[in-house]
């Protein structure tokens, strides 16, 4: 009688006996744009460019640069341009911006190239990028973890930096706040001193990780502020100073030590209003790659940087490259139509590009992620849909594309990763563990250094 009631009922069950919009957990937050996206798809399917918002009228002066205000300059792109097939793009030749201050650095040997790495949670807790920058500073030189922001909901799993702060802060991320207090910080978020009573703190640790097991010179970022009596109490390995904060300009900085040190950790004194963005901890030389990652974002939020302060930003840290590695997230959507994503992420793009002048820009696309069907474990039939659509946007973008999905083994790869030896990705085929991740990072530099080794042959021609 079972067997019967079985086979009766089989034929009638859905495909999916798992739907993915039951697979996500209490923890896992969805960026607050990519909802509203999902609700306006129908109307705003291929509807041409979103404009970006809260800035005045464009003005082209007579040398022909575009002034967005007395603050912008947007930088018009070179015009070189792809010949590759859409079905095989891959955009290296976007990346000769970053080429080139790769091959100056490797030529004279100071200064540095920096990187700034976007993504959701496939990078949480500095997963795939602290092997990227491993890579990197193992070839060419340097070393320090780079910047870190204040607040981090991965803070707990970080191996490469030990991160603790009070439990007092107003914390603001652009994945759940669409207009905060204060404009985000480059990290995506932005904090607050919330109380007054009680001591308010960040404590910063260098980790064992290769590479990063100092602090190098310690810079704390932070916004702008009538508060004139705000200071800072700084305990190092054996040394305690108190700063002023001038909260004067847009963008401001404090280096908190000329030296190099193990920890450090700050204690924030009268500094109500001030918003604190995060704490840079790079060596001057040699290569540096940034982790910005956010759970639940789908790549939209970053549309809502203030152009005029990430410029800012871009004349400190001076990013030569911008890594978007998202789709995790959008692949809960429950449709095979990314139109709608290709146009919005696009408009990101081109926001990121007047955000950081002359940086290059690389998309990472979703990677493999298997649900089941039938009773069996195999690829989603999302993850394609979404690849090509990331390709496409990458492709009028003029920015790079790494293929992650078919890098990775293409069809069912996810299963492999899981199921075999040596296992490296999780039981939910979604996310990889640090050996998956690992092996995402040398993928990724091994393409990079694949491209940079055509650049240096074109250039030697």
């Amino acid at each position: 009688m079972a067997s019967g009631f079985f086979l009766f009922f089989k034929g009638n069950l859905p495909d999916k006996i798992f739907p993915e919009n039951k697979a996500m957990t209490e923890n896992v937050v969805i960026d607050s744009l990519l909802l509203e996206a999902f609700e306006m798809e129908k109307q705003e399917v291929a509807a041409g460019k979103v404009e970006v918002k809260d800035t005045k009228p464009a003005v082209v002066n007579s040398s022909g640069v575009t002034i967005v205000d007395e603050n912008v300059i947007v930088v018009p792109e070179d015009k070189v341009l792809s010949t590759e097939a859409a079905d095989a793009f891959e955009g290296m030749v976007y990346l000769e911006s970053f080429f080139a201050r790769l091959y100056e650095y490797e030529q004279q040997h100071n200064g540095r190239v920096r990187i700034a790495y976007y993504g959701d949670s496939m990078t949480d807790g500095d997963m795939i990028v602290q092997d990227l920058r491993k890579n990197y500073q193992t070839k060419y030189g340097g070393s320090g973890v780079g910047y870190v922001p204040i607040n981090s909901e991965s803070s707990q799993s970080r191996g490469s930096v030990v991160h603790r702060y009070s439990k007092n802060w107003k914390n603001q991320s652009y994945v759940n706040v669409k207009r905060p207090s204060k404009p985000f910080g480059v990290s995506g978020q932005v904090a607050f001193v919330k109380d007054t009573v009680s001591n308010t703190w960040v404590s910063y640790q260098a980790g064992q990780v290769k590479g990063m097991t100092t602090l190098h010179t310690p810079t704390l970022y932070y916004g702008r502020s009538s508060n004139g009596k705000a200071r800072v109490s700084i305990l190092t390995d054996k040394d305690t100073l108190s700063k002023h904060l001038d909260a004067s300009a847009e963008l401001n900085k404090l280096k908190l030590t000329d030296k190099n040190v193990r920890s450090v950790k700050i204690t924030f004194k009268q500094a109500d209003s001030i918003p604190f963005y995060g704490v840079d901890f790079s060596s001057a030389e040699g290569l540096q790659v940034d982790n910005f990652s956010s759970r639940g974002n789908s790549g939209m939020p970053l549309s809502l940087f203030k152009i005029s302060l990430m410029q800012k930003y871009q004349k400190n840290l001076d990013y030569s490259l911008i890594v978007l590695h998202f789709g995790t997230n959008v692949l809960n959507y429950g449709s095979l139509n990314y139109s709608w994503y290709t146009s919005k992420m696009g408009a990101v793009v081109s926001h990121l590009k007047q955000c950081f002048p002359n940086a290059s820009i690389l998309i990472i696309s979703t990677a493999d992620k298997a649900s089941k069907v039938e009773m069996k474990m195999q690829t989603d039939a999302a993850v394609v849909p979404l690849m090509k659509a990331q390709r496409l946007y990458a492709q009028e973008s003029h920015a790079g594309f790494f293929d992650l999905y078919s890098a990775m083994g293409g069809k069912g790869s996810m299963v492999k990763w899981v199921e075999e030896s040596p296992v490296k990705a999780n039981k939910d085929y979604t996310h990889f563990n640090f050996k998956g991740a690992s092996e995402v990072s040398n993928l990724i530099f091994k393409r990079l250094e694949s491209a940079y080794g055509d650049y240096k042959a074109k250039r030697g021609q």
